[in-house]
């Protein structure tokens, strides 16, 4: 029985030393396990690292424009381009002596200081937080950057030279850019090149406006602070409208908008007002008397402009060019803002005027257009660093949903931010 019994313990000894071996190999398996998956992890997430850090691309820019060349700051900036180009079929004399004048908004000028331009280093002028300055000079500037950048960057600026099929089919295939940006403005046809729709939205602002430009050749071309006046109201009554202070709509400002921007040479002068049915707009909408716009600009400009800068006159009048009546304010944006080339991988955005653009001028445009670029640099980093085509095409949608954010906002806030405040 003794016997018996001290078999039994032998096999349960030799049963618990089998079991605490086999837990000990589990352990030993289950750790060296984690440790190889916790290596896999660290040397993967590492060599991406890695690849994202080292990641650079070929940027095209069409357009040598305000937003052309504020994409090409954005695009050097972002740290993941390897080679730059920037095309326009304008030569450098035309593109500089541009004589109208940009008025920069707060949310352009903090965009700008952010990607490093110093104003105090660009003929202008400040006023109420804008900063406002000719085109041309604002383009030499952001050229004389660029020219700076090609210590790091391959930086190439062509000019004279038009976007076409022809200038596609010379770039050898290991040279393509693999991010395409259109800023040709309103009028170039890089989009119809590289086959993206024509198509747009036209939709309206629920505004009425007109435009006049006044040209003085013994005026100075000198950046000019812009001049607004509020709640205008016109006698027409020598047309048989009286000039009743009717509005519909108690949450906008009754009646006529003002502004005067521009140098003392080249004078712009915008008139809006909110949509309305008052006897006077409806008048205004259909007159077919070309003189009516015009004595109101004439007398506007008159009252409102600068001490130091001349009247106009019946003499000086011929200088004045603008609508012939009002019409209604209308923002068209395109309905594809960001396309993908799959047979040449390359992802191609659409910036500025050529994508969205508004038919009345209020000296504030080119803010429409930066604000369409807050998004370019994710965008590049994105389209560098993407994995595979799902990647690129999730950029791709997030920059035209930016692009659509933009168009609506100004619909919503635009004129009220640029005419009525």
């Amino acid at each position: 029985m003794d016997g018996l019994q001290s078999e039994n313990a032998g096999v349960d000894g030799i049963g618990e030393n089998a079991e605490e071996k086999y837990r000990a190999l589990a352990y030993d398996t289950a750790l060296s396990t984690l440790v190889a998956v916790a290596v896999y992890v660290v040397v993967k997430v590492s060599l991406d690292g890695i690849r994202q850090w080292r990641a650079r691309i070929s940027v095209l820019i069409v357009g040598s424009g305000p937003v052309g060349l504020t994409a090409a700051l954005v695009a050097v900036r972002s740290g993941k381009v390897l080679k730059l180009t920037v095309l326009d079929e304008r030569y450098r004399t035309a593109l500089l002596c541009r004589p109208q004048q940009i008025a920069l908004d707060p949310r352009s000028v903090k965009f700008l200081l952010g990607l490093g331009v110093d104003f105090d280093n660009m003929e202008g002028c400040w006023h109420n937080e804008h900063f406002f300055t000719r085109i041309g000079v604002f383009q030499e500037y952001l050229l004389s950057i660029l020219e700076q950048k090609k210590q790091k960057v391959d930086v190439k600026v062509q000019l004279g030279t038009k976007f076409t099929e022809e200038y596609l089919r010379r770039i050898p295939h290991n040279d393509w850019p693999r991010v395409i940006v259109v800023a040709d403005g309103s009028c170039g046809d890089s989009c119809s090149v590289l086959g993206i729709s024509s198509d747009y939205t036209v939709e309206s602002c629920h505004a009425y406006g007109a435009n006049a430009t006044i040209e003085r050749l013994d005026q100075r071309q000198v950046p000019t602070p812009e001049i607004r006046a509020h709640s205008l109201y016109f006698d027409l009554s020598a047309y048989g409208v009286e000039a009743l202070r009717e509005h519909r709509n108690p949450t906008t400002k009754p009646g006529f908008h003002l502004k005067i921007y521009g140098t003392f040479r080249n004078r712009y002068i915008a008139l809006a007002c909110p949509s309305s049915d008052t006897k006077m707009v409806r008048f205004l909408r259909h007159t077919a008397n070309s003189s009516i716009m015009k004595n109101i600009f004439h007398q506007s400009f008159n009252a409102y402009k600068t001490d130091i800068e001349p009247r106009l006159s019946d003499v000086t009048l011929h200088h004045m060019q603008c609508s012939r009546r009002l019409f209604e304010i209308q923002l068209s944006h395109r309905r594809i803002s960001a396309a993908y080339i799959e047979g040449d991988n390359v992802a191609v955005t659409v910036e500025g005027e050529a994508a969205r653009v508004l038919n009345f001028d209020t000296g504030c445009g080119v803010n429409l257009g930066m604000q369409g670029l807050e998004s370019m640099g994710t965008f590049i980093y994105r389209i560098a660093t993407a994995v595979d085509q799902n990647d690129i095409l999730e950029a791709l949608l997030a920059k035209m949903q930016h692009s659509r954010q933009v168009a609506e906002a100004f619909k919503q806030t635009g004129l009220a931010e640029s005419m009525y405040d």
